[in-house]
């Protein structure tokens, strides 16, 4: 049975979805079997898998709307063992069509991802950068939360009300629902208000933070462009080494790459 994890934020600009393309594509070349559901009408992981979305015919929006099957809507990547159900422009309209659903408006998705998740070993569902229908969709369909975050004041009040919405999911919609780890993105260990906010979040949630920092990095931004992960943009990036040793880290295996390994994501042999 599949492990579905939401990426999510309720404040923007925090690499989300940078997020979910590269842990994916990392597991996806270790040899898990990954989908990436795009619940974000803005289509970045959609677009960074190298997916056009002129192309598409189903979308994130005719799953939550009911007018497809969540098979129906996979497409294969050029990645090694990843597909997505990419999302379009239509997506925006979906808030305001789920309102008009009386029954199970919250569990449209999680009734969908059911029926495939036995199909992978993980799903990461790209959350919009907002609370709305579509966002309490994902975190009720998700067994665990990623929550990508900037070291910086402001989004400790962000962290703060996601915290709150998952005490909300919880207790009326999700139970089992858990943080599976809070993870600092365009992170600058130099900044002394960086290295605080850290240490003020690890005070809050001990055992909840990652110890992998990704770092700001140039081949990270310019690889959604190219519509690739940055470990097939650039291999030898200080990005793709990051999301290398963030999957270590949520595999549970050590925090640490080969010694002998230059700078890049192949270290393990398939």
């Amino acid at each position: 049975m599949g492990k579905i994890i939401a990426v999510a934020n309720q404040k923007g600009g925090v690499g989300k979805s940078t997020t979910a393309i590269n842990i994916a594509a990392y597991l996806g070349w270790r040899g898990f079997k990954v989908l990436c559901i795009d619940s974000d009408p803005q289509g970045n992981t959609t677009t960074a898998f190298g997916v056009k979305k002129k192309s598409v015919n189903v979308s994130t929006y005719d799953v939550l709307t009911g007018k497809a099957r969540i098979q129906d809507a996979v497409v294969e990547t050029a990645f090694d063992n990843v597909s997505i159900v990419p999302a379009t422009e239509s997506l925006a309209g979906c808030e305001i069509e789920l309102i008009n659903f009386d029954n199970n408006k919250m569990k449209r998705l999680k009734m969908q991802v059911l029926t495939c998740r036995d199909d992978y070993d993980y799903i990461f569902i790209d959350c919009p950068p907002a609370l709305g229908l579509v966002t309490i969709n994902s975190l009720v369909a998700c067994d665990t939360i990623i929550v990508p975050m900037l070291a910086e004041f402001f989004a400790l009040e962000g962290l703060s009300q996601l915290v709150n919405t998952i005490k909300i999911v919880k207790t009326n919609y999700n139970p089992s629902l858990n943080i599976e780890g809070i993870v600092f993105t365009m992170f600058d260990g130099r900044l002394n208000v960086a290295n605080d906010v850290v240490a003020e979040v690890e005070k809050y949630f001990p055992d909840k933070v990652f110890k992998t920092k990704i770092p700001r990095n140039v081949r990270l931004s310019e690889a959604p462009s190219h519509g690739k992960p940055v470990m097939y943009y650039d291999k030898s990036s200080k990005g793709a080494e990051a999301y290398e040793l963030l999957g270590h880290e949520l595999l549970g295996e050590p925090l640490e790459l080969p010694k002998k390994k230059r700078r890049g994501i192949f270290s393990f042999k398939k």
